[in-house]
């Protein structure tokens, strides 16, 4: 039973879903917007919303744990620097989900998660 388990499986092993997560919160921090699946997307705002308030809390312990989350560390230095007036006003919801087209092949639900 998986009650009360609101962690979305995404058809992956929990190492692959981890690592996948971390690729694509990294890319999102990197680019601005990422295109991928909207279960993709709900699951990956978690994710990145952590780490923007880590950033913007900017103790050596929020540096760390994200460093630890991030796979590249001078994009983590980036987004610490730049946290504090790119959100600093923003009480949540550092990103934005927004609908698109069906994908071709599998007929997949589709969508563009950016930043704001």
């Amino acid at each position: 039973m998986r009650h009360q388990c609101r962690l979305p499986q995404l058809g992956r092993p929990a190492d692959q879903r981890k690592a996948m997560l971390r690729g694509l919160t990294t890319q999102l921090i990197r680019e601005g917007r990422v295109t991928t699946t909207r279960a993709r997307a709900k699951a990956l705002r978690d994710k990145a919303e952590k780490m923007i308030s880590l950033a913007k809390e900017g103790s050596l312990a929020s540096r760390r744990r994200a460093i630890g989350y991030i796979y590249d560390k001078q994009l983590v230095h980036a987004l610490f620097d730049k946290a504090k007036e790119r959100y600093g006003d923003r009480k949540g919801g550092y990103t934005r989900i927004v609908r698109t087209v069906s994908r071709r092949g599998d007929n997949a639900q589709m969508s563009i998660i950016e930043l704001v």
